[in-house]
């Protein structure tokens, strides 16, 4: 007798979700079951509408720039200004090396016999950056003291009468004890060109360079050196800071623009030299 095996039932076909009309499915990919979820009701009363979930939502597409024939633009890199970070879609806004340099004076670098001026110090006079119309007076002072430089004033300036920028004046001449007798000193006022600290004024200090002579004018004369010292370096200064409203920088002594009684540059110290000397125009 012939065993005859029971035939093998045929497996129900698993349906097939309908694709996606936005997006069409291949022949060959494998259907997957779309999880159906609790349908919702719109206020306004409209039917129920199954909402489509996908595995990650589709992003707004906004036309490019190459789907209308231009290439597409690569993203520009941020730029570094000052030690600062600036976005590239800043406005930076800077002078140009023409506008900048008529701002400023030009050094004049001449010539000439100069004993006092040594040429690293005119040098230095002449590589600071000095604003036009800026230095408007050049006021005398004497140190009030017998000895010193620029140094030593620096220090009482700094840590006693505690300023922060040092040095009250831009030039100091020594009178040969703590320095050179007529030895011309610069100061970080003007290498920097920060106003000074020798007047009683903040505005006649940004506008007025200060030199002080070592040495106590109510008891001494200036000497000989600091004279002629003195003599060279408002000549050099006059013109290297250029004239102001059409006249070269006025030649004061401290006590004739100070607006608080003083008897600097010393009762001893020759005003009437000073002003035959340097005429205010």
């Amino acid at each position: 007798m012939e065993v005859v095996p029971n035939p093998t039932p045929t497996p129900k076909p698993t349906p097939v979700p309908a694709p996606s009309v936005s997006r069409p499915v291949p022949s060959t990919a494998i259907p997957r079951r779309t999880p159906v979820m609790t349908p919702t009701v719109e206020p306004s009363g409209t039917p129920e509408n199954r909402r489509r979930i996908e595995q990650a939502p589709t992003p707004e597409v906004t036309p490019s720039a190459n789907q209308a024939g231009q290439e597409t633009p690569k993203k520009k890199r941020p730029w570094w200004f000052f030690g600062g970070h600036q976005q590239d879609n800043s406005i930076v806004i800077q002078k140009s090396s023409g506008e900048e340099a008529k701002d400023l004076v030009p050094a004049a670098r001449s010539g000439g016999h100069w004993v006092y001026l040594t040429p690293p110090v005119r040098e230095a006079i002449d590589n600071a950056r000095v604003a036009r119309n800026r230095w408007k007076y050049i006021i005398v002072h004497n140190s009030g003291t017998r000895q010193g430089n620029a140094r030593i004033f620096d220090y009482y300036h700094r840590h006693i009468r505690k300023m922060p920028n040092g040095l009250a004046y831009h030039f100091v001449v020594g009178n040969g004890t703590s320095s050179g007798n007529g030895e011309i000193e610069i100061g970080n006022r003007w290498m920097r060109q920060l106003s000074g600290g020798h007047v009683h004024s903040d505005y006649l200090n940004y506008i007025s360079l200060g030199i002080c002579l070592v040495g106590d004018f109510n008891r001494d004369l200036p000497t000989k050196a600091q004279y002629e010292a003195l003599d060279e370096l408002i000549r050099y200064l006059r013109q290297r800071v250029g004239k102001v409203d059409g006249q070269y920088s006025i030649v004061r002594g401290h006590r004739e623009i100070n607006p608080r009684p003083t008897d600097c540059p010393g009762g001893r110290f020759p005003l009437d030299w000073l002003h035959r000397t340097f005429s205010d125009y």
